[in-house]
């Protein structure tokens, strides 16, 4: 009988071994997955459920009030893409922090730039979604009010969270690159993607500059899926 229980007794450890190492080590880091599937699966799906074209930056107040006004679905389906995004951004911040905590010289401050690009990125983009969700609202009939809240709200989304997550895709690269803990190529791209995400704010002096935000913003949503599914692991 005792013989027969030890080789349960085995056969139960074994399993539980193999669950836990089919569990993810750091369940903090698939935030970096799940910022980027949210953020697109929102933006794709309101664009397949508006029957207007979304009002891009300085777009008419008639342009406004006819996209929120007339797919207020549509537009709530974008705003909770970019809730789950900011807070996946944010659980993501700590495990990119842990990272560059590992970095060696000058770790604290490059895990202090990750919690504050993080924190930014994060909260600019809550910020950028509440505001879409005011202009589905009675603010959003009146053309005045519609128009302000639309550059609030792409400021806020565009070049203020371009800025953010850009010095939290930087921290993640620089990181990587240190630790070795991120395949060369991804800390570079990541490096790249930060410093795109930085020169958002240039928008506000240079209309040009708005190519930034998109340039900055996929690819370190790339950078950062790849990264987290990888550190999820460690």
């Amino acid at each position: 009988m005792s013989s027969r229980a030890e080789r349960r007794t085995k056969r139960l450890r074994k399993l539980a071994e193999s669950w836990a190492a089919a569990e993810p080590r750091n369940p903090g880091a698939l935030g970096g997955p799940l910022a980027g599937v949210s953020f697109v699966a929102g933006v794709t799906g309101a664009l397949a459920l508006a029957d207007a074209p979304y009002p891009r930056p300085g777009a008419e107040p008639a342009d406004v009030r006819r996209y929120f006004g007339g797919n207020p679905g549509a537009a709530r389906v974008s705003v909770v893409g970019q809730l789950i995004s900011a807070a996946s951004l944010a659980r993501f911040t700590a495990t990119v922090a842990k990272l560059a905590g590992r970095s060696g010289r000058g770790a604290r401050g490059l895990r202090a730039a990750a919690v504050a690009g993080g924190g930014l990125a994060a909260a600019s983009l809550a910020t950028s979604a509440l505001l879409s969700t005011a202009l589905t609202g009675s603010r959003g009939e009146q053309e005045e009010s519609a128009a302000a809240l639309h550059r609030l709200m792409f400021a806020a989304g565009g070049p203020v969270h371009g800025a953010g997550f850009g010095m939290l895709v930087g921290a993640l690269g620089l990181a990587g690159l240190r630790t070795g803990e991120l395949p060369r190529s991804l800390a570079i791209a990541g490096l790249a993607s930060g410093a795109a995400g930085l020169l958002s704010p240039l928008y506000f002096v240079w209309d040009s500059a708005a190519w930034f935000i998109p340039a900055g913003r996929f690819p370190g949503l790339l950078v950062s899926g790849i990264a987290g599914a990888r550190l999820g692991r460690r």
